[in-house]
């Protein structure tokens, strides 16, 4: 009897590289970080052309666009990887009107935003969202904010930061800032000096606690293992307040932060000082509908909130979080199921994992 006869296969240089796969599956992501040509056709592609996929024997990589045509090829007529992608083009168009929003007077309306893009009203609102992660009239309320913040430090008097920063009314300038700056514009230019924080240090079964509470509601929840630690942190945070040791009847919000910890069951009926910017704000809203027992990648969370690029973005809001457990940052975790880097500790991440799981 004849022995069988067994056919081998040695993959490629090309099926090795890593590249390769992004190719197979037309991953429009790839777009722009590199390229390949063919050398049966002369042609070179980016990774997403809808061609029909080539032999991996002739395929080369290049890193640029140049790189390709010193190579000596030319580029595709179907994925065109010579022009702009339409991605780009989309953020030059974005990039344009948020200029436009940046130094106009008064904020345009989304119709005048929309005819300046040349796109239609509904199309330009998502796209715009889609790229930077909030509405046209989020991004011109925390430019407006930023605005202010700015003039507030360089004004000779609030009246003439107002007019600076763009602002023709009083009722619009008082209305506005008191909400994004937490104080009247007064104390905030006086750096916060008549602001009056109450807080106290308690102590959990995560180590020391610290409850901080504006005349807006709960603004700092910090986890650690020394108290002064934490008192230094609630200082440099709100430097220029006046920082007031809670009495006994602040003892009673302690006991309820604590107690939502121990048992995140139970819920925190407590009204909450969130400060941070449109997109922060955003991601911290996205990190309270996770639920006790449940957690969100970086991507779940960015995905959910219509920009699934700004990954990064995401776990630099997670980061200022100032709200331990009240917004739920330990609730994110890796792709992988892993946990990442926690302000508070990995260690206490995981315990509250673990407890909430187990409720």
């Amino acid at each position: 009897m004849k022995p069988l006869a067994i056919n081998s296969y040695t993959a490629t240089a090309t099926e090795l590289d890593p590249r390769w796969v992004r190719v197979v599956n037309r991953d429009a992501t790839a777009d722009g970080e590199f390229y390949y040509s063919v050398a049966t056709t002369g042609v070179y592609c980016r990774p997403s052309c809808p061609s029909r996929r080539a032999n991996p024997k002739n395929v080369r990589f290049h890193a640029t666009v140049a790189d390709a045509e010193a190579a000596g090829f030319r580029a595709c007529q179907r994925c065109k990887p010579d022009a702009a992608t339409a991605t780009e083009q989309h953020a030059a168009i974005i990039a344009k009107v948020c200029r436009m929003i940046e130094q106009a007077s008064d904020n345009p309306s989304l119709a005048e935003l929309a005819h300046a893009a040349g796109l239609s009203t509904h199309y330009f609102h998502r796209l715009f969202k889609a790229i930077t992660g909030v509405t046209p009239k989020a991004y011109a309320m925390a430019h407006r904010g930023a605005k202010v913040r700015d003039q507030l430090q360089r004004s000779a008097t609030v009246t003439e930061a107002m007019y600076n920063a763009g602002f023709n009314a009083n009722s619009r300038f008082y209305a506005q800032t008191n909400q994004q700056l937490g104080m009247t514009p007064s104390n905030y230019r006086a750096g916060g000096a008549d602001a009056t924080i109450r807080f106290a240090v308690g102590q959990c079964s995560l180590g020391a606690i610290l409850v901080a509470m504006s005349d807006k509601g709960v603004c700092a929840i910090t986890l650690g293992d020394d108290p002064s630690e934490l008192i230094d942190d609630l200082q440099q945070r709100f430097a220029n307040a006046q920082l007031i040791g809670g009495d006994e009847n602040f003892e009673t919000v302690i006991a309820q932060v604590v107690g939502f910890v121990e048992a995140p069951q139970r819920g925190l009926d407590l009204p909450l000082d969130i400060r941070g910017t449109a997109f922060q704000q955003r991601v911290w809203q996205a990190l309270q509908a996770i639920p006790a027992g449940v957690t969100a990648t970086y991507s779940d969370i960015a995905n959910a909130l219509g920009v699934p690029k700004a990954v990064r973005a995401v776990a630099g809001a997670c980061a200022a979080n100032a709200l331990a457990v009240a917004i739920p940052c330990h609730r994110v975790v890796r792709n992988d199921g892993s946990l990442s880097g926690y302000r508070w500790g990995i260690a206490r991440k995981r315990a509250l994992l673990d407890r909430e799981s187990s409720s």
